[in-house]
């Protein structure tokens, strides 16, 4: 049985959902947004500070470096790495579902894993978005999807020199949009019980 879960996933994939049902079916326990508050507290920020740092890259990200060829610790450095070690702990203690933040990268040494990435087609994702943000117009709805996977894809770029959603950094890649969600957690679970 895989001790370890992680889902990486596009936005509006429903990533989160089946990974939620995914850790219910195997009494695991859910890692996702609270994540962000045990990484708040080990780096000394304010859960404020930590939700805007959450999956993003520092706003200098390829000037500095670039112009001067210096690398500079930045808060979203401290906080990656605040990250880092709290993911480490849920994987050390295992039995858990941990959705992005890049767990599959730092977990990938690890036994017993299981590494996933959920994505769906744009009209999909676009209505499952609107049931999340039903005051968001169609175009702003649209905006937030890119703008969140193009946050994600130099997220993971940056930190991990991988490409995000590229299938062979995981285990299995599977499209909510076609297998719809409750197949998806059937699948993941079926494998992860083998």
């Amino acid at each position: 049985m895989r001790k370890i879960i992680t889902i990486n996933r596009k936005f509006g994939a429903a990533g989160g959902k089946i990974g939620r049902k995914v850790a219910d079916r195997l009494g695991y326990e859910y890692v996702d947004h609270d994540l962000v508050e045990h990484a708040a507290m080990k780096a000394n920020l304010t859960l404020a500070q930590s939700s805007d740092l959450d999956e993003k890259v520092p706003h200098e990200y390829g000037f500095a470096q670039s112009l001067f060829g210096v690398y500079r610790t930045t808060l979203e450095d401290r906080f990656m790495e605040a990250q880092k070690k709290v993911i480490e702990q849920f994987g050390n203690h295992g039995r858990c579902v941990i959705v992005g933040r890049n767990a599959d990268a730092i977990l990938k040494e690890y036994d017993d894993t299981l590494h996933v990435f959920i994505y769906g087609s744009e009209a999909w994702r676009l209505d499952y978005v609107r049931n999340l943000y039903p005051d968001l117009s169609y175009s702003e709805l649209k905006n937030l999807l890119h703008d969140v996977d193009r946050g994600r894809i130099k997220y993971c770029s940056y930190y991990t020199q991988r490409e995000f959603g590229l299938a062979e950094n995981y285990d299995l890649c599977l499209c909510s949009s076609s297998l719809g969600i409750e197949k998806c957690v059937d699948i993941i679970c079926d494998i992860a019980r083998s």
